[in-house]
């Protein structure tokens, strides 16, 4: 989504197209693989190969851009081949024009503020709530609904991820205590991908819900419920952060842990300054 966010922002300022690569995803199964068309009204048209080889050149082949990643070799790059220098805002993205391959996360609404109202219509959802989901939206928009988010999964399972860590139950606890005595009768909704978890550790006084029926390819519904929340608890995790950002109130408060990265990762341009962090 960031990378969606930022690509169109990019199209948008220089008046065109915006187009996707989509062969990384042929074989990845991480997430469910490529969802965005699916979950949400995107626009943006799938690259051919042509399209693709004949922007690149030399580093149409994978290989050749996973070499000219490095840092080092920065200076062997085309100019139409772009990498994300580093983790945080660039404003290098100000003088790029129109006709690049972006290569990155590209995590920092700076990179597409300016066009917040276009990526929100990109990011309408395109499936009707039905069933349990239904119901639950219906109980989220009449009460004063904060959406919780537990974020474990292949934080836990993956040595890879050790660098981010997740988020202490303390961070939830003052989170939770801060609602509770902001705002009138809260009413918690936690979303997890372990949820079993969730429920042996999470305490709260305040009324609440698990929600955690929506798995596998409905996973992203758990993402709509929470943007119909009027405030949130993330995890550090963009399917919260876009859970958060997606509601549309300008009057919505959210908590961020103040520590994305158990690494110490510079993060001070993934949280937006409006958010709290605790």
């Amino acid at each position: 989504m960031f990378q969606y966010a930022m690509g169109l922002s990019l199209a948008e300022n220089n008046q065109t197209p915006l187009k996707l690569d989509l062969s990384q995803f042929t074989d990845y199964k991480l997430h469910n693989g490529f969802e965005l068309s699916k979950v949400f009204n995107c626009s943006a048209e799938t690259a051919s190969v042509t399209q693709i080889e004949t922007l690149l050149g030399i580093c149409k082949y994978s290989f050749i851009r996973r070499i000219l990643k490095n840092t080092y070799l920065k200076n062997l790059r085309p100019a139409q081949y772009v990498v994300e220098p580093f983790f945080g805002y660039w404003d290098g993205v100000n003088f790029l024009g129109d006709n690049v391959y972006l290569e990155g996360y590209w995590q920092s609404q700076k990179y597409f503020i300016d066009y917040e109202s276009t990526i929100r219509t990109h990011f309408t959802f395109k499936n009707i709530l039905s069933g349990e989901n239904l119901k639950l939206s219906d109980r989220i928009k009449g009460s004063n609904s904060v959406s919780l988010h537990i974020r474990r999964g292949d934080y836990v399972t993956n040595k890879n991820n050790a660098f981010i860590g997740t988020c202490s139950l303390i961070y939830y606890q003052n989170a939770i205590e801060y609602f509770s005595t902001k705002i009138a009768d809260p009413i918690f909704f936690i979303f997890s991908d372990d949820i079993t978890w969730a429920k042996s550790n999470l305490r709260l006084a305040n009324e609440h819900y698990f929600v955690g029926h929506n798995q596998g390819e409905d996973s992203h519904f758990d993402m709509q419920l929470m943007s119909l929340c009027k405030h949130h608890i993330i995890a550090n995790s963009s399917f919260s952060w876009w859970g958060a950002w997606l509601n549309p109130s300008k009057d919505k408060i959210i908590i961020a842990p103040k520590k994305w990265f158990a690494s110490g990762l510079n993060d001070q341009d993934l949280v937006p300054k409006d958010w709290l962090r605790i």
